[in-house]
């Protein structure tokens, strides 16, 4: 059975780049999140097997929504991607429980790289 993504950006082309990454490497889509709030109440119903996640959004931001999601599931497995890559929220994200931090703009295979690691 194929692994389920949540992709959450509040950019509309963002969560298509790495949708149409994701599937046509063999991942199914879990479903897309334009926010931190989106992305919570979506990881509750949808129990994917791997978060993305966007730093920078309106409503609620990704270490919030990590910190949540966290507190909801201690296993879930999160990866950030976002353009900011400030060193103090690279180190923020992770120690809220993200599993890899990449930054944009990236290369699929970066991407892909991530997901496989983090999914073991």
């Amino acid at each position: 059975m194929a692994n389920k993504i949540l992709i959450t950006d509040d950019t509309a082309f963002m969560r298509m780049t790495l949708k149409n990454i994701l599937q046509k490497n063999g991942y199914e889509i879990a479903g897309e999140a334009e926010d931190g709030l989106q992305a919570v109440e979506k990881y509750k119903t949808e129990q994917p097997d791997l978060v993305t996640m966007d730093i920078t959004m309106p409503n609620m931001d990704g270490i919030s929504a990590i910190k949540e999601i966290m507190s909801y599931d201690a296993k879930a497995k999160i990866i950030v991607c976002s353009a900011m890559g400030q060193k103090s929220l690279v180190i923020e994200a992770l120690s809220s429980g993200a599993k890899d931090f990449i930054v944009k703009p990236f290369q699929p295979d970066r991407i892909l790289d991530a997901v496989k690691k983090v999914l073991g």
